[in-house]
């Protein structure tokens, strides 16, 4: 009798996007921000893979638009769909759902589509980094992994404004609860209003990195968030000689449907290469090398005296100033925006881009 059931309730057959999705719940999951689960009217089930997306079609006034959003649930658990939303002060299709979007209601949904998916095997280390709504694909990510059974090596950062924002904290901590391999590592930039916060203050940086995962050479990189962000990170990265074949990104900005449509990075990557000059104004010495060496490393193999401290671009002892050329810093918080606007760079963290002449 229960082979008999399985078709006729529609679990053996998948959803497509030629059905409807009925929305099942709404959850609040931080300020502004709800997650949506749906279900196929039909049995179906959802066939996707953990990082994808779907597009939906929302009836606002006007006219229907289509607004993409990554699924936040796993494809471990197919008889239904979350994807979670953040309306922003100009949002039109996600403050429509927020306002319209109810259990019982349904709306057209195509996909899922999407090649930000974690294409490695089972057991290789994954380090998770995300900023805002960026979490939502690295928590589908990790709650299929955990699924999976065993202990799943996941080191899980993510950053946002304050504490109440941390989309999926309690989720998270549930699972790593349970499995010891889940490590999780929260970031934020401002504390909530009479609150304690005993995690990590300012902005992701190197040395947190480094202190969250030791390993992260061994690991294989997922970065969902703002592009600005997602370029701090990869630039670190590029910092600690990470092998960027391993890194992978998705983009706030239009959908990625396949490799082809990937945008390229076009980072800097100082080369040991590539010819450099560092010129002293106050000794009059002009020392050869090459992208790849420090300001401070050219000045250390030059004799010279540049005072320093942490030599990681966080104490901004060795803050100098520039007086022509270009040079690639990647610093920990050493050094203000106002400082860089005004010339100054720390020379730890400064790799020379060609002839570079400094004050020092």
């Amino acid at each position: 009798m229960a082979t008999d059931l399985v078709p006729r309730l529609g679990w053996a057959l998948p959803w497509k996007d030629c059905e409807p999705i009925e929305c099942v719940s709404v959850v609040p999951d931080g300020p502004g921000t709800v997650s949506f689960s749906f279900r196929a009217p039909s049995g179906a089930w959802f066939d996707y893979r953990p990082g994808q997306f779907l597009t939906l079609e929302l009836p606002v006034p006007g006219g229907p638009v289509h607004r993409t959003y990554t699924l936040s649930s796993s494809p471990s658990r197919p008889l239904s769909v979350t994807l979670t939303a953040k309306a922003s002060a100009s949002s039109v299709g996600t403050r429509w759902m927020l306002d319209n979007l109810a259990p019982g209601k349904r709306i057209k949904a195509i996909g899922p589509g999407g090649i930000f998916v974690p294409d490695v095997p089972a057991d290789r280390k994954l380090l998770l980094i995300s900023a805002g709504s960026g979490v939502t694909p690295m928590m589908s990510m990790t709650t299929y992994r955990y699924d999976l059974g065993g202990e799943p090596n996941i080191c899980f950062v993510q950053c946002a404004k304050r504490p109440s924002e941390l989309v999926f904290r309690r989720q998270l901590e549930a699972m790593a609860r349970r499995v010891p391999t889940i490590k999780l590592h929260y970031v934020v930039t401002q504390d909530d209003p009479y609150d304690a916060w005993t995690g990590y203050r300012g902005n992701f940086n190197q040395l947190m990195l480094g202190l969250m995962a030791p390993d992260y050479l061994e690991r294989e990189v997922y970065c969902c968030g703002p592009e600005p962000f997602m370029q701090t990170v990869r630039e670190m990265l590029i910092g600690f000689g990470f092998d960027m074949d391993h890194y992978h990104q998705e983009t706030f900005a239009a959908p990625v449907l396949t490799p082809a449509d990937a945008p390229a990075l076009d980072d800097v990557v100082p080369s040991a290469e590539a010819a450099s000059e560092v010129v002293f104004a106050a000794s009059g010495r002009r020392v050869p090398c090459t992208e790849a060496d420090t300001v401070l490393a050219v000045s250390r193999m030059a004799g010279l005296n540049i005072p320093s401290g942490c030599t990681f671009g966080v104490c901004g002892t060795c803050k100098t100033r520039k007086l022509s050329g270009e040079v690639h810093m990647v610093h920990n918080g050493g050094i203000s925006e106002e400082d860089i606007e005004a010339g100054y760079i720390l020379a730890c963290c400064s790799h020379p881009m060609g002839r570079v002449e400094i004050e020092a």
